[in-house]
């Protein structure tokens, strides 16, 4: 078997891999829309969908009087599933990815930051951790 054959040697013919990696992309933007308009309607302003820096990309982007709120979102057949995919190298990168953000803007790294993470599990449910990397960082 040639090296690059291996690399995609996983039992599954292609086209399903394919497919699901579809699904998963499609299930993943319509959890971020489930979010953006939980957030939206509670007075937020969304600012940034998908905003990529050199560490990464954090999902939704919100302002509010009070500062910046990033929320990562996730999603999955349940909620427990949805938050069993935060793992602390994820939180880290979020983590470094928003300091570039934050470099972006005029007030920089004085700028009020809160971290949020939305769950959402296959039927559309959601539930938001506020401040949830606050025992991260």
């Amino acid at each position: 078997m040639a090296r690059h054959e291996r690399c995609f040697d996983t039992g599954q013919p292609l086209d399903t891999r394919v497919a699901r990696g579809h699904m998963s992309y499609h299930a993943g933007m319509a959890a971020e829309q489930i979010v953006a308009r939980a957030y939206i309607a509670a007075g937020y302003k969304l600012v940034a969908e998908r905003w990529r820096g050199r560490c990464g990309e954090v999902d939704l982007i919100f302002s509010t009087a009070m500062g910046i709120v990033m929320v990562e979102v996730k999603t999955s057949k349940s909620l427990a599933a949805a938050a069993a995919h935060l793992t602390p190298t994820q939180v880290k990168r979020l983590c470094a990815t928003a300091d570039e953000y934050l470099a972006t803007l005029s007030d920089g790294a004085m700028t009020d930051v809160r971290f949020d993470v939305a769950l959402v599990d296959q039927t559309g449910a959601a539930e938001f951790l506020e401040n949830a990397f606050a025992g991260y960082v």
